[in-house]
């Protein structure tokens, strides 16, 4: 067994560009970590869920913002902006859109969704 394990995301496992975002994914062990660029203008509801169908995500994110702004609605009527330093739990049923002129950049762990970007 491995007792550390040490990624970059200069140099991840796998890069995704589904529309108006990259993803880059580092594999820590049973943890995936995923670098979010997202441009202004990205939304889950017209980047993502064409590709992946349904009324909202229905993925659970965790994570940090590092730059820029994202907003998320939940399906209940919660809203939220998460800003550079937000640490955010975000449960399935939601929409997410950026917010503002500059690309939103965000890490996120345990990131199992990105296999939908896969498909």
């Amino acid at each position: 067994m491995v007792s550390v394990i040490k990624k970059n995301f200069s140099e991840p496992d796998d890069t995704m560009k589904p529309p108006k975002a990259e993803v880059k994914l580092c594999n820590v062990g049973d943890v995936a970590a995923a670098k979010l660029t997202l441009q202004p203008g990205w939304s889950w509801s017209e980047c993502i869920k064409p590709s992946v169908g349904g009324d909202s995500c229905q993925k659970r994110h965790v994570g940090t913002v590092i730059s820029g702004s994202m907003a998320v609605k939940h399906d209940d009527g919660t809203e939220q902006v998460f800003k550079a330093g937000d640490v955010y739990l975000i449960e399935p049923g939601h929409d997410g859109w950026t917010v503002g002129d500059e690309p939103c950049i965000a890490h996120e762990f345990n990131s199992t969704w990105t296999q939908d970007l896969r498909k």
